[in-house]
């Protein structure tokens, strides 16, 4: 199975490292890596770790710029595409097909595959723009997940947060194996 992660550069870097370390620690699934040249700072800023350190959680590596990378051919069997985190900027080249680089390039191709696209969008406040961007995006076929914290789970640390997170979405593309534990209903 390959999935294809994408970084841009929103500020959530540890939502993009976290999942390609479970995805690293999972046999049977094949990374493709794209961090853009903004995530680079980002994951830098954020996290204290550099693209090299990155890297070496994924399979393969793609630059940005390799607009005829596999990833970009609907030929090249991709099982979902996660783009975490997702600025608006990449929002809105995947909501208008304007796949001027590799990032917006592939995740048109997953959409018009009729592949999981799942956009962790991180931004706040919206204004009515990126409303209309998301909806955009997701009318073309797109998962609009923002990184929203769930705490019915009881999250104790930082950490606890990002990894519940990370494991929905994974679980929203069709890797349910990485699905966070079952809410199990109300407590009497």
């Amino acid at each position: 199975m390959r999935v294809v992660v994408a970084m841009t550069g929103a500020s959530g870097a540890v939502y993009g490292v976290r999942t390609l370390q479970l995805l690293h620690d999972t046999a049977g699934i094949e990374t493709h890596l794209v961090v853009s040249h903004a995530a680079a700072l980002t994951l830098r800023h954020e996290c204290d770790l550099d693209v090299r350190g990155l890297e070496k959680l994924a399979d393969v590596v793609h630059r940005p710029s390799a607009i005829g990378a596999p990833i970009a051919s609907g030929s090249f069997g991709v099982h979902a595409m996660l783009v975490v985190p997702c600025s608006i900027k990449t929002l809105s080249a995947v909501a208008h097909c304007h796949a001027d680089d590799l990032i917006a390039r592939s995740a048109d191709v997953c959409l018009k595959e009729g592949r999981p696209l799942l956009l962790m969008v991180r931004e706040t406040p919206l204004h009515l723009g990126h409303l209309r961007t998301m909806t955009a995006a997701a009318e073309a076929g797109a998962i609009i997940m923002p990184p929203v914290p769930a705490f019915y789970s009881r999250p104790q640390t930082l950490d606890d947060v990002v990894d519940h997170t990370v494991r929905r979405a994974l679980a929203r593309v069709g890797i349910p194996d990485m699905a966070p534990p079952e809410w199990d209903g109300e407590l009497a």
